[in-house]
Formats: C-alpha cells, structure tokens, sequence
C-alpha cells in the first residue's frame, strides 16, 4: 500500500512570506527539529541564492555529522538547466533538488508573456532534470506550478516527460489555493494513475482547504497507486494566506475519521514535538500562533461552557479528539519576573559565563568562552532578538558550523 510522507517547506515558502524572514542559525534550529518529529525532508532554501550557501552547506556538514540524519534537505531552484549548474556550483554536496516551472495556461501567457509553448515548458524541464541527473543528484521531484489551473491533459504529459528522463517526484501545487477536496482528488488520482509516478501535495490556503486540500490530493494519489507526500509550514506561515500547516496536517491524517485506518504514514511521527516546533516557529518568525489553531493554539484544549467542562471532565474523549500531551502540551512555564541575564549583541564575558553555566555549559577556558560569546552576539545582531537556549546550546556545541552560519560573503 502506498503512504504518506510529509516534506516542510518552511525554510523555503514560509520565509518568502512578505514582511517576515528566519535568520540561518532559525533555519537550522527548524531543520533539527523537523528532523527530531520524524518529517521525511526539509526544503531547506534556494541553493541559486549566494547569501543562502553557506547556511545550506553547514546543513549538509551537520547532516555529514549525524546530527540531521534521517531527514532529506532539499533544495528548491527553477526549472533551468542553467540553475542547475549554479545551484551544484554554490553548493557542491548538495544531492536533493525540486525543480519548478509555471504550466498553466494563465502563466504561460500571463507570465511568459507568450514566449513560451507548452513544449517550451517541458523542454526547459527535461533540460533541467537532465543537468540535474548528469551532476549527481540522487532524487528530483518536479514542480508543476499553478497546476490547479493547468489543463490535467497536460500535466499528464508534463508528468510523463519528467518520469521518462528519470525525476522521482511530480509536485502538484495547487499555488493559489484554488482547488478543493473535490476537484484535487480527482485530478491528482488521474496523474497518479496515469503518470505512475509519487505526487506532491503543495497547497496554499487563499479560500481557506490547504489542509483539507492536502489530505484529499494525498487520498487521490493513494487511491491510484502512489505515494504521497505532503507538503507543510510550521503554523501555516507562507505566502498570501499561508501553507498547510505541519501540526494540522499530521492531526487530519492520524486522527480524521477512517482516514488514518485505510491510510497510512511512511515514517514515525513525532507529535509530542509539535508544541515545541509551534513556538519556536512563531518566536522566530514573531508571529503569535492563532488561539484557535488546531492542536497547539491557546484554546486547543480551553473549556468554559458549562456542558462542556463538565463533559470533559467526566471524560476528555467527550469534547477532545486527542489528549494535549500527545502535542508535547501540559508542561508549565515559567516566565522570570525578577533579575535576568540576557546574551546580546552587546554581552560581556561575565554575564554570558552565567547564562550558559545556568545551562550547565562549561568552557575550557576564558579564550573558548570568549569566542563563542562573540558568535552568540553576531547571531543576535543577524536575529535581533534574544537567542533561545537551544541556539545558545546549539553555538556553544558547534562553534565552527555557527561561524558559517554567521558568515556572509557580499559581492566583490
């Protein structure tokens, strides 16, 4: 039976969201812990884009180590051959790579402005999988942009030319939420049988189904014998009025009725970590979670009406679909209200000294302090915002992936 495989695309189409952005010490936090829930690959940035090589090759450096291992980190780029061979120059070890190209009608002429055909667009394509292939990549997935638009007679054939020059995955992405249950499941089950190859589900929230759209396009491609895999953001952040959200998806297909019985997921999820992920996402980003959000939202698990409370404290079953400490919720958390130590830009050796002893980090010597105290404050400049502890932790640990985090390297 074909499963469901979920891949993030925070690092990539949360951080396109307008006015907001993730420094690459945030991106990489987020990557470790999408790897700790189990997520199968992490979008992890755009491998074109000079400030971006750095922080992508200290991922692939942490993946060598160990420490991001089993998550895949996949890099997004166009369609271009062209960017193929930037994406292999700037960063060399990269292995996994989406390719995407607009197919609908809509942005062929609208975009393109009519300098592209149909087969202008497979050719660019097949062109790009092709230099993808010649340079060592090991998986491929191809993008169909706005192919919820996109004539499905084409998008079989744009499938099939991208099967046949051997790409691993064909994305759906439904780029401007218009799809619903309905309309992807039908389509997305006619590529899946008719391509024969594993769909992605790449669904954007503008009339408010990213999830439910997500859940039905994975259904359709199950049902006409592939698998699945889900794209999400953390909290929904993307562009326009979001993704579909990780924690919301994960819920829809373990929980939602039948579904999980009849559909099954190709790996272990972690869902104890959600909380933590979900906070850390809208600490970073600076965008206060919803409190209705499904799961990790302030009201998740709030009860005030009278028959309500009473049911559920007779049994949580009655007005609950799952418990809060499978969300990793229940802790208390303590917020000081007195005297605190904070690790700035502007930190000297004594304070930073107390904050990480606090954490039970202890240096060699006052030269190892001082000079992760120095990365700690380059962060902090680059984040403007106090780091968490797990960053703290995270510098202290690997100073020298830090450094390459922290290190841009501007036009000459």
């Amino acid at each position: 039976m074909p499963k469901i495989y979920f891949i993030d695309v925070t690092n990539r189409d949360g951080v396109q969201t307008a006015k907001l952005g993730l420094s690459k010490l945030e991106k990489t936090l987020i990557n470790i812990y999408l790897n700790e829930m189990g997520v199968f690959q992490s979008e992890f940035g755009f491998p074109t884009t000079r400030h971006e090589s750095l922080y992508l090759q200290a991922n692939l450096e942490l993946a060598g180590m160990g420490v991001l291992q089993p998550i895949r980190l996949e890099g997004w780029i166009r369609a271009i051959a062209r960017d193929v061979e930037t994406a292999f120059k700037l960063v060399p070890n990269i292995r996994h790579l989406n390719l995407s190209i607009s197919t609908s009608e809509q942005m062929i002429s609208g975009k393109f402005r009519g300098n592209k055909t149909e087969d202008d667009i497979i050719n660019d394509m097949v062109e790009a999988v092709d230099a993808a292939q010649a340079i060592s990549a090991e998986t491929i997935g191809v993008n169909a942009e706005d192919a919820s638009r996109t004539d499905p007679n084409f998008l079989i054939k744009f499938g099939l030319a991208a099967k046949e020059h051997g790409a691993d995955r064909l994305r759906y992405c439904d780029t401007l939420g218009y799809d619903n249950p309905f309309t992807i499941y039908e389509t997305v089950r006619g590529l899946a049988e008719n391509v024969g190859m594993p769909i992605e589900l790449h669904c954007h929230g503008d009339l408010g189904m990213a999830v439910a759209n997500s859940i039905a396009g994975a259904k359709g491609a199950i049902d006409g014998g592939q698998d699945a895999y889900i794209n999400t953001t953390i909290n929904g952040i993307g562009e326009r009025a979001g993704n579909a959200d990780l924690v919301a998806v994960i819920l829809a297909a373990t929980k939602s009725k039948g579904f999980a019985k009849k559909y099954h997921l190709g790996g272990a999820i972690k869902l104890t970590k959600a909380a933590k992920i979900a906070e850390f996402a809208s600490y970073a980003f600076g965008i206060p979670i919803p409190i209705n959000q499904p799961g990790v939202g302030a009201n998740a698990f709030a009860h005030e009406s009278g028959i309500h409370a009473d049911g559920v404290l007779k049994d949580p079953e009655n007005y609950e679909l799952y418990n809060f400490k499978e969300l990793g919720r229940g802790k208390p958390k303590f917020v000081e209200t007195g005297r605190e130590i904070i690790a700035g830009e502007y930190s000297g050796i004594s304070g930073f000294s107390h904050i990480m002893g606090k954490m039970d980090v202890l240096f060699a010597n006052e030269k190892e302090a001082r000079e992760v105290l120095e990365l700690v404050r380059y962060a902090n400049v680059e984040s403007q915002r106090p780091l968490v502890e797990d960053e703290l932790l995270f510098i202290a640990k690997y100073p020298k992936i830090a450094k390459k985090l922290l290190t841009l390297a501007p036009l000459e």
